[in-house]
């Protein structure tokens, strides 16, 4: 497997590229508007053919890249089911997998930062858990249909049942962190260890965040799969 973690510093997010070696079969997760001449220069380099842009939730912070992706290289655009995106070519549904040749990618249904986020899980030993999990913190949970019950349920009851040792690579990092995994989150993580249900809830509900300086761009772009209005 070809895996690259890539990083767009305005917006602190990390888009994935996957790949099988012998088919030359890529995907990209959670791709990013202005870093799309990046992403196409470096699939040409390694001689890839890109299938699909996978996007774990509709995002706020930035706009995707897929929609020029996809008329760059004929991919398709794949989103999280009951995500409003009338422009995905196909809706991920829980538990589907995405096989490419020997690489295979499957969604796990992690709603609470939006309603519709979907994580995804690669060859069994690594996930990408978007904004559903963060290294050391966890996305939130106040716009998007977010729900703070929802999202402590997902990260708990589903991410945190994957092996200790399954590695974590998140949708976004503001300090310099760049994988973790599974077990280290579990006890070290201070918005869940330790924390029941209900204290989650509060700790969210109190937290005040300013919202994403792109939101009433970035939401609508990305409903459109990144393409201009």
């Amino acid at each position: 497997m070809l895996f690259r973690q890539l990083f767009d510093s305005e917006s602190s997010t990390y888009t994935y590229l996957i790949a099988d070696e012998a088919s030359r079969e890529a995907v990209l997760i959670d791709s990013v508007l202005e870093q799309v001449e990046r992403d196409l220069r470096l699939i040409a380099e390694l001689e890839l053919r890109l299938r699909a842009c996978l996007e774990t939730h509709i995002h706020a912070d930035h706009i995707t890249g897929a929609a020029r992706l996809r008329a760059a290289t004929g991919c398709a655009v794949w989103v999280p089911q009951r995500a409003p995106a009338q422009c995905a070519d196909h809706f991920v549904a829980d538990g589907e997998v995405l096989q490419l040749g020997t690489v295979r990618i499957r969604a796990i249904a992690t709603p609470g930062h939006t309603d519709s986020h979907i994580a995804f899980v690669v060859n069994g030993d690594r996930v990408l858990t978007g904004d559903a999990l963060f290294i050391r913190g966890c996305g939130r949970t106040d716009f998007q249909g977010g729900d703070a019950g929802a999202l402590f349920d997902s990260v708990t009851s589903r991410l945190f049942a994957l092996p200790d040792a399954t590695l974590v690579y998140p949708g976004h990092d503001y300090r310099g962190q760049t994988v973790s995994t599974i077990g280290e989150e579990k006890s070290c993580n201070p918005r869940f260890h330790g924390r029941e249900r209900a204290e989650f809830i509060a700790l969210m509900d109190s937290l005040s965040l300013p919202r994403p300086k792109k939101i009433l761009e970035a939401v609508p772009a990305n409903e459109r799969c990144g393409a201009a209005a």
